[in-house]
């Protein structure tokens, strides 16, 4: 096939990295965004995200008239939809999220309207299984005119395929080029021309599978990396309370050859592995008693930490008698979901710094080096050294590089994640 232009739909911390790598293979890409300030950064020549390296392909790609951004879908040969699948309103406590795909929806109606022949639509958000073949039905629904692959197969005017993103961020430009990609065509068809897609700038493997199985790869990747999780968090918890330091465990533990447990942490967010478990769980309940019980246990460890908090505030207190809780200083290290980036999408940090900015009687100040501003009222976004002086106790929730070797004012600490310890 041609691949004469290229559009991304979407153009945030997948979209945007994957568009700036088709036009750095010098092909035409329209990034397409509801957002006005996203589209007229980008159009500038800048990012609105922080993703290693990007800024500089961004730049050069807008420069030379590969790359543009625009508000609403112009016709193009491809169109990847790379928008966010978040959680419908949860009604009751103890029920099972429901995946959204109210982004997903309103993009395939959107690009439908600029559809001709022989163009190849792709789905790159992580979704719930069978949702390459709803977006199928809505182009359909509104183009009755033109064939696609659920009515006429491989002979369809339309080709659709899912293939989901399956990078790290702080790594994507390298891993978007060096990772193996799952493609899942609707026909072979679809997975053939999606192959021949990513392969302008794809270095490792693209394996073909329908799409079925590979929206469920997605999943499976992410929910089997939370139930490690989810062990690692519980060992922590059952450490706690026999004494035992966690992190010395798992560093023994881990010398047995077939075995490899991962660190304990604060939580689990961001929008994949805090997010897709539940897409499978919302499916098929009856069947995923594992998944849904680690969720529950990564869901609640930042309760716990909030909870480890207070205990070194108290403990504070005991030896500090000639001070009050509304004099304690506290000092959080990190917001962002994982180390060493800007996303706060499904902080458990985040959700942490919140709480005890809310429940302490005294200051409490937030670093986050990667974040510049953030409104919001209940902490103080101040620097690592001012922090690391002031402070009467310290909290890290993120292993950031800045906070290697700490220099503390005191040494009343919590460490969530075990940079320190």
């Amino acid at each position: 096939m041609l691949f004469n232009t290229i559009s991304v739909i979407g153009l945030g911390y997948i979209g945007l990295p994957t568009a700036a790598m088709f036009a750095s293979r010098k092909k035409s890409v329209i990034g397409v965004d509801v957002s006005r300030h996203a589209v007229d950064t980008i159009n500038a020549g800048e990012i609105h995200i922080v993703e290693p390296y990007l800024d500089v392909i961004l730049k050069e790609v807008v420069e030379k008239g590969f790359l543009r951004a625009v508000l609403k879908p112009e016709p193009a040969d491809v169109f990847l939809i790379a928008v966010p699948t978040p959680f419908l309103p949860i009604e009751a406590e103890d029920s099972i999220p429901q995946p959204d795909l109210t982004y997903v929806e309103s993009a395939a109606k959107a690009i439908a309207k600029v559809l001709k022949k022989g163009d190849l639509v792709i789905l790159e958000s992580t979704s719930p299984v069978g949702t390459t073949e709803q977006v199928a039905a809505w182009l359909a629904e509104q183009r009755p005119e033109l064939t696609f692959p659920q009515s006429h197969g491989d002979k369809s005017d339309i080709r659709i395929a899912y293939c989901p993103e399956r990078v790290l961020p702080g790594q994507i430009i390298k891993e978007l080029v060096e990772n193996d990609r799952v493609v899942g065509g609707m026909t072979k068809t679809c997975s053939k021309a999606a192959v021949e897609l990513y392969k302008i700038f794809v270095e490792g493997e693209c394996i073909v599978t329908d799409a079925r199985t590979a929206e469920m790869v997605k999943l499976t990747e992410n929910a089997s990396r939370d139930v490690s999780i989810a062990f690692a968090n519980e060992l922590s918890i059952i450490c706690d309370s026999l004494c035992i330091d966690v992190w010395e465990l798992i560093r023994l533990a881990n010398r047995h050859p077939r075995v490899n447990i991962l660190k304990p942490g604060p939580g689990v967010g961001g929008h994949c592995i805090a997010v897709d478990p539940w897409f499978i769980i919302s499916q098929n309940a009856e069947n995923s008693s594992l998944m849904h019980t680690a969720r529950n246990i990564n869901d609640h460890k930042p309760l716990w930490v909030i909870q480890q908090v207070e205990k070194v505030i108290g403990e504070f207190l005991v030896n500090n008698t000639d001070k009050c809780e509304e004099e304690v200083i506290l000092a959080l290290y990190g917001l962002a979901f994982k180390a060493n980036i800007d996303d706060l999408r499904g902080s458990p940090a985040l959700a942490i710094a919140s709480e005890i900015g809310r429940i302490h009687k005294g200051i409490v100040y937030a670093v986050e080096p990667n974040i510049r501003n953030y409104d919001q009222t209940n902490f103080d976004l101040v620097s690592v050294q001012k922090a690391y002086s002031e402070a009467d106790i310290h909290v890290l929730l993120v292993p950031h590089t800045e906070f290697e070797n700490p220099k503390l004012s005191s040494k009343y600490f919590l460490d969530t994640c075990g940079l320190w310890s």
